[in-house]
């Protein structure tokens, strides 16, 4: 790894921290289980691609101050890979988020949650279409673990439920979504040796800038976002933790470890978003919570150890 993958080197406690990927997983994990409750709180209030650009523009100009620096110097590596860099914005920060949004306009939650449990599957088959990495045994194992604690949470231990699911427009947009950040997350491992800062700065605004197209459209065939209190710290939250935090923890994460073992980290988002629902929403614990709550860490433990040498 290049000296330009390091992270800015200020303190002892952040160098330890930009280098636990399993910490910085769970970050990202959590920050996303609350992007999709603010998601779906947002829905009918915010249109889909006005809270995508507004995110990303707002994120952009949170991180723009501290990673100027790091772009003037990695601009010669970023134009040298524009077309990849060019692609990684519009999928896992244009299109992907905007999809996410509008699927949460015509789906339940237990849906997106359980198609969320999908995400590893669809990175160990990008991983092998653009890398040619397989999935290993211990790694499949580990998938299945956590995708069985997953659903014993969702369907609250009853796993005939599955019978009674339906799946609409909704889920497919979902799918699609899914399918994108997928092939988002196994091209970060080509993009150019540059600052995390650097990567994240270039791909939030010209994420948020390809996004302007589709802005002017909405804007004529949407009503307008309501400037009130709740519309706009929804605005400011997904911003802040599941854009700037959030991207900044997987894409360091990915490096780390790669995107097969990152990946079952999707299985801890309904995890957290169960927790959630406990904490803010006065929902009660129950025995399914505990049991599907350690199936899935087990299979992360398992999917994401260090293969044997």
């Amino acid at each position: 790894m290049s000296a330009s993958d390091q992270a800015p080197s200020a303190t002892p406690s952040r160098n330890w921290l930009v280098n636990q990927p399993y910490l910085l997983l769970s970050i990202t994990a959590l920050c996303w289980a609350g992007n999709a409750i603010v998601g779906r709180l947002a829905a009918g209030h915010i249109a889909p691609v006005t809270l995508s650009f507004l995110r990303w523009s707002l994120a952009f100009i949170i991180i723009l101050p501290f990673a100027w620096k790091h772009l003037e110097r990695d601009w010669p590596a970023i134009r040298a890979r524009l077309g990849t860099m060019f692609v990684l914005s519009v999928t896992g920060i244009g299109a992907f988020n905007t999809l996410q949004y509008w699927a949460l306009e015509h789906t339940q939650a237990l849906n997106t949650l359980l198609l969320q449990s999908a995400g590893p599957l669809i990175v160990a088959v990008w991983s092998l279409v653009l890398l040619g990495v397989r999935l290993t045994l211990t790694q499949g194992l580990g998938v299945m673990l956590s995708l069985t604690g997953v659903l014993v949470i969702l369907l609250h231990g009853d796993l005939t439920a599955l019978s009674s699911i339906t799946f609409n427009k909704g889920d497919l947009i979902f799918i699609a979504a899914l399918v994108i950040f997928g092939f988002y997350s196994v091209l970060t491992l080509k993009r150019p040796a540059i600052h995390g800062l650097s990567f994240v700065a270039f791909t939030f605004g010209c994420g948020a800038a390809c996004l302007i197209p589709l802005l002017m459209f909405e804007l004529f065939t949407r009503p307008l976002m309501a400037l009130d209190a709740a519309n706009l710290l929804s605005v400011f939250y997904v911003a802040v933790f599941p854009s700037t935090l959030a991207y900044l923890c997987f894409n360091r994460g990915v490096q780390l470890i790669g995107a097969n073992r990152a990946a079952p980290f999707f299985h801890v988002v309904p995890v957290f978003g169960s927790i959630m629902a406990i904490v803010f929403l006065g929902e009660h614990p129950q025995a399914f919570h505990i049991i599907g709550f350690a199936l899935v860490l087990a299979g992360v433990f398992v999917a994401s150890r260090q293969p044997a040498s």
